[in-house]
């Protein structure tokens, strides 16, 4: 845990950090000894999380935040320009689950603002600050949805995709200025956004993970790799969906989703 403090410290910024993942990698980082920035569209809520790591002896500051509005990111920047941070995780993320041509414009244009080009922001920025130090790390959360076409959530898996690939390709690019980057690639996994969409029982539900079961995985893995799924049964899954037929992998997917979603 020492060694994550001296490479990715002093200070963390975790976007969505006020429950669910993003709370997962606050504890963590805070029990490892790095200051953490607590980033959330609830205020309220990140505020608490900040508080309740305070009071365990860590350092937090909470910044309210809702990274779909305009402009709001680059006042984030600003108001954090000031404090060595070492490491970036792109947290926050919107998600809807339904037929595409349900969806309002509107809602799929917050899904991109936040999941692709708020990322982009961030990581943009952050990269020039980190190879100035000559250390650091970018954690970037996608998800296995990513990796083939998925129906009832197509606006999502595809701007998980482009996170994936932005990351795998920084791992490499920024590789000799000693910044990690990784994509995490999650599959079910019990947050409150997941929990919220009341999947029901099946195959899609076989192999939920805790968000405190993740966490680990991605440190034990963050600078050997560049992209990570977590849990063994879902790179089990990942493997078999591989050696399926294009077309038939994305069929056996939705019918997965449709099973989750009936209705």
């Amino acid at each position: 845990m020492d060694d994550l403090a001296s490479k990715y410290g002093p200070w963390a910024l975790v976007t969505g950090a006020a429950i669910g993942f993003g709370e997962a990698y606050a504890d963590f980082l805070a029990a490892a000894g790095i200051g953490v920035l607590v980033v959330d569209r609830d205020g309220d809520g990140a505020e608490a999380t900040a508080a309740r790591l305070r009071a365990g002896g860590a350092e937090a500051q909470a910044f309210e935040v809702d990274l779909a509005d305009a402009g709001a990111v680059e006042t984030l920047l600003a108001d954090t320009e000031q404090l060595d941070v070492g490491l970036l995780v792109a947290n926050a993320a919107a998600s809807f689950v339904g037929p595409f041509v349900d969806r309002s414009i509107e809602t799929l244009r917050a899904e991109i603002d936040v999941n692709v080009s708020t990322t982009l922001v961030l990581v943009h920025t952050f990269v020039p600050r980190l190879r100035q130090r000559d250390r650091g790390g970018i954690v970037l959360m996608s998800s296995q949805s990513s990796r083939r076409g998925s129906p009832l959530v197509a606006n999502y898996a595809a701007t998980k995709a482009y996170i994936a690939i932005l990351a795998e390709s920084l791992w490499d690019e920024l590789a000799t200025d000693e910044v990690d980057v990784m994509a995490v690639l999650p599959g079910s996994t019990r947050t409150p956004g997941w929990v919220s969409s009341s999947p029901q029982e099946g195959f899609g539900t076989s192999n939920v993970m805790e968000p405190e079961e993740v966490i680990p995985e991605v440190f034990a893995a963050l600078g050997s790799q560049p992209s990570l799924i977590p849990g063994e049964a879902n790179r089990a899954n990942e493997e078999l969906m591989g050696g399926f037929d294009r077309t038939e992998a994305v069929r056996m997917v939705g019918q997965v989703m449709r099973e989750m979603y009936p209705g």
